[in-house]
């Protein structure tokens, strides 16, 4: 007997990542040293303190029973007095934020709690995979515009708003940007609070990269927008600045209706994150801004060597302000035997050059042409991954007899 998914499955595009995530797994299992610079996976160690707490936490019997959704008290206190330190923004611990199983989570559960079939959010193209397919797993449909920064990305979003019926109910945004590496500055945020008055639509703002940033930039939060929270939330995470990814923590902060929602549904779902992770996240608060500092100081070396490698590849390349993540114009040449599709041109160099990169089509028809490339790896194998990229896409022609 075969079962029928739901058509919530059915919406959902062939997924070219596990394709690649199969392969990079399958040619490492032959032998194959294949250097992987995919996925957003964070390869250094946690701040020393953290370890410590898990550890004595874990022999705690206690730790080992059912916690709470939303996180615990202070675990949620931290992260308030973290905001204020940080971005000078009050939070209500109580009402205005939330613990997540991971960002990615939150903002999935978010989508859940707030859309609905004949709902509608407007999502940047290239977006973060999540920030698509979260509103389509809701039963609600994606209106995408093309990305940007500037004035100029915000009248296409206030065009749909307008003209659009029904009107949207959210606007997702996601800066500093997953794939691009685009980056703001707090006037776009106060254009966005007036927008969001305008048209009383939700903002959903993704900032897992807020902290990692370089070249002495500090990304905005949403959340020191006077307004902003009348109108939306911010979503962070500590895989990235504390290098505990696989920890699976993160925050929800903002509009006390959009949390309260979100908690109503993670009740539902999950008995919250294990209680030995929330007090050694609480040790990562308190102690670990050294640690942020200095692990940003280390992706921006990584950033250096790559933007120039990538550049003597021929490819365009920008260097970015934050995120851990290099996004670059693919030079033509190099994608002409693949038609010009990033995926197959992926594909074809996990094979053929024994690196692996993103394809932007992955993130939507405004990434092709682009890859996107995680500074995960140190300044040695990212030297070498290009040396690979390089005797593959620029051998020398076979000599005419």
């Amino acid at each position: 007997m075969q079962i029928k998914p739901a058509s919530r499955i059915e919406r959902l595009p062939p997924y070219v990542l596990g394709r690649l995530k199969q392969m990079i797994y399958d040619r490492r299992k032959a032998g194959v040293d294949v250097i992987d610079l995919n996925m957003g996976n964070p390869t250094d160690a946690p701040p020393d303190a953290v370890v410590e707490k898990i550890r004595s936490a874990v022999l705690d019997p206690r730790n080992s029973r059912y916690s709470v959704s939303a996180g615990i008290y202070n675990l949620r206190r931290d992260m308030a007095q973290k905001y204020k330190r940080r971005w000078n923004v009050d939070l209500d611990p109580d009402t205005e934020v939330i613990a997540t199983i991971g960002s990615k989570e939150g903002f999935s559960h978010m989508c859940l709690a707030l859309l609905g079939p004949g709902d509608i959010a407007v999502v940047a193209d290239p977006a973060f995979q999540i920030h698509t397919y979260a509103v389509i797993l809701a039963g609600a449909s994606v209106i995408s515009v093309p990305l940007g920064n500037d004035d100029a990305f915000l009248e296409r979003i206030e065009h749909v708003l307008y003209n659009l019926t029904p009107k949207p109910k959210v606007v997702i945004l996601n800066y500093p940007h997953n794939p691009t590496a685009m980056t703001v500055e707090p006037r776009f945020f106060t254009k966005v609070v007036e927008l969001a008055a305008r048209h009383e639509v939700g903002i959903l703002h993704d900032f897992a990269y807020g902290e990692t940033c370089f070249d002495n930039y500090k990304a905005p939060s949403f959340m020191q927008t006077p307004g902003s929270k009348e109108y939306g939330v911010e979503f962070t995470t500590l895989s990235k600045p504390y290098n505990m990814a696989g920890w699976r923590i993160g925050f929800c902060v903002g509009h006390p209706q959009m949390v309260k929602a979100l908690s109503t549904i993670k009740g539902y779902y999950d008995y919250g994150i294990f209680q030995a992770v929330q007090i050694a996240a609480i040790i990562a608060m308190r102690e670990g801004d050294k640690h942020v500092e200095q692990q940003a100081v280390i992706y921006q070396a990584r950033r250096d060597v790559m933007v120039r490698g990538l550049r003597k590849l021929g490819w365009e390349v920008d260097s970015p302000r934050g995120t851990m993540f290099v996004w670059a114009k693919v030079k033509p040449e190099h994608l002409e035997p693949f038609n010009g599709s990033t995926n197959d041109f992926c594909l074809a160099m996990v094979e053929q050059a024994e690196v692996a990169m993103t394809p932007g089509a992955a993130f939507g028809q405004g990434g092709e042409g682009c890859v996107r490339l995680a500074l995960v790896e140190n300044e040695h194998r990212i030297r070498q991954a290009l040396r690979q990229l390089d005797r593959v896409l620029n051998k020398p022609a076979p000599a005419v007899v």
